[in-house]
């Protein structure tokens, strides 16, 4: 079984649509390893996101993601990285295939309700960052 991160993102916290998220991730096949509801400071997610801190979406970025709650999640299935991101749903929202998380729960490039690691060498990390090194 391999790991990967997912985080529930504040728009998505915001529009109270947690429950059926998780849901999906479950029927989909993913066992939930560990899981908490977090307010991310300035600081964490500038940390979190510092790969992009030369970006131009940067500021906007860590904005977004201290604006409200968000919950990110330990998952666990086989190929969990490839099947999540496959599942999920394109980046931006707008482009994401109908029936995929981002297209039905999200709005734009942005506010795209979910985030997912993009590699197994970054979800160990990422898991890492959000629940410390035995998870």
């Amino acid at each position: 079984m391999d790991r990967t991160l997912m985080i529930i993102k504040p728009d998505a916290v915001a529009k109270r649509v947690i429950g059926e998220i998780l849901r999906r991730v479950e029927a989909e096949g993913f066992a939930i390893r560990q899981l908490r509801m977090t307010q991310l400071s300035k600081e964490r997610a500038e940390a979190f996101y510092a790969v992009h801190r030369e970006r131009p979406f940067f500021g906007a970025l860590v904005e977004f993601m201290t604006s409200g709650p968000a919950v990110p999640m330990a998952l666990e299935r086989a190929d969990a990285v490839a099947h999540l991101r496959q599942f999920i749903g394109s980046t931006d929202s707008t482009e994401a295939a109908p029936g995929t998380i981002r297209r039905e729960f999200g709005t734009d490039v942005q506010c795209n309700a979910v985030h997912a690691s993009d590699s197994p060498e970054n979800a160990a990390r990422e898991i890492e960052f959000f629940f410390g090194k035995s998870a």
